[in-house]
């Protein structure tokens, strides 16, 4: 499904004529919210008669990162969390603003690169139980979950058993001991375990689909253990320079995006099976973006 036009966008913004210019290479991750993502940026870009080059589905962080810094792509989506962690290798802080600042300043004194306005999607952990467990617990926060912990089981990937955002952090800073912590190496298996009472706690992902599908309750994160995990466009400097439009186009499509949201573009593409490239074209176009 091909993008039609622009909406005075690029008039409006100055695009120029930059039809000879090479296209801006968009990249993404090796997972579902990621090539929705460069599939919304994508989409818009060309939009405005932008030309757009789609790398996605690169692989992990470290993959995506290489690809951006040796310029085979131009941009793609990260996590100011992830980027802290795996790249500038600072100290974890739960500040969005303090890691976002720390991030930007990093990548553009290192690399060249600049980090976009960031969208309100903050895909950081998350610590669920179903909604019953969460009334017959009065659980609200990881607080309340420390005074039972105890007699319950924790469900989550294998590395959460090491990070110190994992259950090291849940004990150092809530006093958190589960009864019983059992490895899930894929995402579903946990919230199939959540939902049939295998489980009594989950570690799943903010935007996740299974979060608003089941109903299951994220217990909020009141003492700031987990990092921020807000998500925004990663572009080099020289791409910025052939097509300055492009820097407001991307922010616009950040502008729109939350953890709801995604989780329902998720949802879309992994329970439903839709394309990620019709689920992001049919968003823009619902938000005035695309025609």
């Amino acid at each position: 499904m091909k993008t039609a036009t622009l909406l005075g966008l690029a008039i409006a913004l100055g695009l120029g004529t930059a039809a000879n210019a090479q296209a801006f290479k968009i990249g993404s991750k090796n997972f579902t919210e990621q090539v929705i993502l460069g599939e919304l940026y994508a989409a818009a870009l060309e939009a405005s008669d932008i030309p757009v080059e789609r790398k996605l589905n690169l692989g992990g962080t470290l993959i995506a990162q290489q690809a951006l810094t040796s310029g085979d792509i131009d941009m793609y989506p990260e996590y100011t969390g992830t980027a802290l962690v795996a790249v500038v290798g600072g100290k974890i802080k739960s500040d969005p603003k303090a890691v976002y600042d720390e991030v930007s300043a990093f990548y553009q004194d290192k690399f060249q690169l600049r980090w976009l306005q960031p969208a309100g999607i903050n895909n950081g952990y998350a610590i669920l139980v179903s909604a019953k467990t969460a009334e017959d617990n009065k659980l609200a926060t990881l607080s309340d979950l420390a005074a039972v912990a105890g007699k319950m089981s924790l469900g989550a990937g294998p590395e959460f058993a090491d990070r110190q955002d994992g259950i090291p952090g849940l004990r150092d800073v809530y006093g958190i001991e589960f009864g019983e912590f059992r490895q899930f190496a894929r995402l579903v298996l946990r919230y199939e375990a959540l939902a049939g009472g295998q489980i009594d706690v989950a570690n799943g992902f903010a935007t996740d689909w299974q979060i608003a599908d089941q109903k299951f309750v994220p217990l909020r994160d009141d003492k700031g253990l987990f990092p921020p995990y807000f998500v925004a466009p990663v572009v080099r400097e020289d791409a910025l320079k052939t097509y300055p439009a492009a820097q407001e186009i991307l922010d616009r499509v950040s502008t729109l995006l939350d953890n709801d949201t995604m989780q329902v573009l998720n949802g879309r593409v992994e329970r439903d099976h839709e394309e990620a490239s019709d689920v992001a074209e049919d968003f823009l176009r619902e938000h005035g973006v695309i025609q």
